[in-house]
């Protein structure tokens, strides 16, 4: 709700433009899903704090001057910076190689053959067994990386 108010008081915007910018905004750790987005702004609506206009056949909603009001009554600390505060920064690294490692596995499933499928299964079954084994390590024995991108 916060965040949504924030990023309407800066300029009107369609729903799908509130999801991309919270999630560029938190460097991608906080992505809104639809499902969570849509019902707010219909919610904001009904309190009289955004209206919705038609643009091109997808809704662009815009704060009402009680919205404008409420986004200004506010913490001034967008709720996106808040989350980035929070996080440590050796899990931005690990959350990305995992995000690109996902991405990997997606291409892997639809477009490789039976044979690269058997294949990627097995690293990824000597990945994780090897991710579990970095737990069983002493932190004094281990180096630890970078995280690969």
């Amino acid at each position: 709700r916060a965040a949504i108010l924030a990023l309407l008081a800066e300029q009107p915007r369609h729903g799908y433009e509130i999801i991309r910018e919270i999630g560029e905004r938190s460097g991608g750790f906080w992505r809104p899903s639809p499902g969570s987005v849509y019902p707010t702004l219909q919610l904001l609506a009904d309190e009289g704090l955004v209206i919705s206009k038609d643009e091109h056949g997808k809704k662009l909603f815009e704060l009402t001057d009680a919205g404008r009001t409420a986004a200004e009554e506010q913490d001034s600390t967008p709720p996106w910076e808040q989350i980035a505060q929070d996080v440590d920064p050796a899990e931005v690294g690990l959350a990305k190689s995992a995000k690109n490692l996902a991405a990997a596995v997606v291409q892997i499933m639809r477009a490789g053959s039976e044979s690269q499928q058997a294949r990627a299964a097995e690293v990824l079954n000597d990945a994780r067994r090897s991710l579990y084994g970095i737990l069983g390590e002493d932190e004094d024995e281990s180096s630890a990386p970078e995280a690969a991108e």
